[in-house]
C-alpha cells in the first residue's frame, strides 16, 4: 500500500488501542475456533447476536457495549483452499507459511504440522484419486480461484466430513450468463474427474449442474481472501489491520459461517484479520454501543467512492450507501 493510500486508510484504524499479548485470555473465542496461540479460551457466546434488517438481510449486532480495539471473537474456517501460487508455501489446510525445514510433505503437497496433515487426509486421500491437470489448467487460463474451492467441498463431501448443503444458509451471488457458461465448462471438467477417477454414480449424486453453480454463487459472495499479517504478539492492532490491508500475505481464500454475516460499510466499525493461519480473528476498530450493528469492510477503503461503488457492485453484486458513501467521501 503506497503512503498516502495508508495515511487515509489509518483515519479509520488511529481509534484503536494495542493488541493485547496473545498469551493473555481472550475475550471470546467460537465454539469452532482454538486456541492455537496458546491462548486460554472462554467458552461464553460471544457479545453479538445475527438478526435481521430490512436492506442488508443478516446482519450482527453487539449484546452490549464493546470497546476500541476488543476482541469480538474468533472463527475457524468451514472450507479453505491455498491459491495455485501458494500451494509450495503455505500449509495445505490452514494455509499457515511454511519456515524452513518446519514442514510436512505427503503426496506433493505440504502440512505445517502432523495435526493438519492427519486431519487433511481423508479429503486430500480422495483428491489425489483424480487427475485435475485439466480441471486446473481451467483455473490457472481464467484465473478462477473459487472453483478450486468447490472441487476441495466436493472431496469433502464424498469423504463425509461435510453435507453436501452446509453452505446454503449463506447469502449467494447474482451470476452473469456470461459468468454462468464459464462455470458449466468448469462443471464438466470437475464432474469428469470424479468419474475417470472411478466415484460411482452414488458418490457424486450430489454434483449437479445446479448444485455447483449455487455453491460457486455462495462462495464467491462469502470467500475471505486470507492475508496473513504474522505479526509477533506485541504488535500493536493499528500495525496489524494496515498489514492485512495491504494484502502483501494474501495465501489462499477461506469461507466461515459467522463472520459471512458481517455487512459493509465504508467506514467500518469492525475488522477482520488473520495473524498466522485461516484462523479470523474479529476486533473492533471503534467503541460500538449495545445494539449497534457490527460491519467490516470488504475493499480497501483507503479507495475513492467511485472505485469503491464500481468494485462493491462488480465483486459483490450490491451499491453502497452507508454514510460515507452518501457524502461521496
Amino acid at each position: 500500500m503506497s503512503r498516502l493510500a495508508l495515511g487515509r486508510y489509518s483515519r479509520y484504524l488511529s481509534r484503536l488501542k494495542p493488541l493485547p499479548h496473545l498469551n493473555h485470555p481472550l475475550p471470546f473465542s467460537s465454539s469452532a475456533a482454538s486456541s492455537q496461540d496458546g491462548a486460554a479460551c472462554h467458552t461464553g457466546p460471544p457479545p453479538i447476536r445475527v438478526g435481521l434488517t430490512e436492506s442488508a438481510g443478516r446482519a450482527v449486532f453487539a449484546t452490549r457495549r464493546i470497546g476500541s480495539g476488543d476482541l469480538i471473537h474468533t472463527a475457524k474456517p468451514v472450507l479453505t483452499c491455498p491459491s495455485l501460487l501458494s500451494l509450495d508455501s503455505v500449509c495445505y489446510l490452514c494455509l499457515k507459511k511454511l519456515m524452513g525445514s518446519a514442514k510436512f510433505r505427503d503426496r506433493g503437497v505440504f502440512y505445517c504440522s502432523q495435526e493438519c496433515q492427519d486431519n487433511a487426509k481423508g479429503f486430500y486421500d480422495v483428491e489425489t484419486r483424480g487427475d485435475w491437470s485439466s480441471f486446473v489448467d481451467y483455473c490457472s487460463t481464467h484465473n478462477f480461484k473459487y472453483p478450486l474451492m468447490v472441487k476441495r467441498l466436493s472431496c469433502m463431501v464424498i469423504l463425509g466430513a461435510l453435507s453436501a448443503d452446509c453452505l446454503d444458509i449463506l447469502q449467494p451471488a447474482t451470476l452473469s450468463s456470461a459468468m454462468i457458461s464459464k462455470i458449466e465448462d468448469g462443471y464438466g471438467l470437475l464432474w469428469n474427474a470424479f468419474r475417470k477417477a472411478n466415484f460411482t454414480e452414488d458418490d457424486v449424486a450430489f454434483l449437479t449442474k445446479q448444485w455447483y453453480t449455487g455453491i460457486l454463487a455462495r462462495i464467491r459472495i462469502n470467500a475471505f481472501r486470507i492475508d496473513l499479517v504474522g505479526g509477533s504478539c506485541g504488535e500493536d492492532l493499528l500495525s496489524l489491520a494496515a498489514a492485512s490491508v495491504e494484502g502483501e500475505g494474501a495465501v489462499g481464500h477461506a469461507v466461515y459461517m459467522l463472520p459471512s454475516f458481517y455487512n459493509h460499510d465504508c467506514d467500518p466499525n469492525a475488522h477482520i484479520f488473520w495473524l498466522q493461519n485461516a484462523d479470523a480473528r474479529l476486533m473492533t476498530l471503534r467503541d460500538v454501543e449495545e445494539g449497534e450493528e457490527l460491519r467490516i469492510c470488504y475493499i480497501d477503503a483507503s479507495m475513492g467512492y467511485e472505485a469503491r461503488q464500481t468494485l462493491l457492485s462488480q465483486g459483490f453484486g450490491f451499491c453502497c450507501n452507508c454514510l460515507r458513501c452518501q457524502s461521496r467521501d
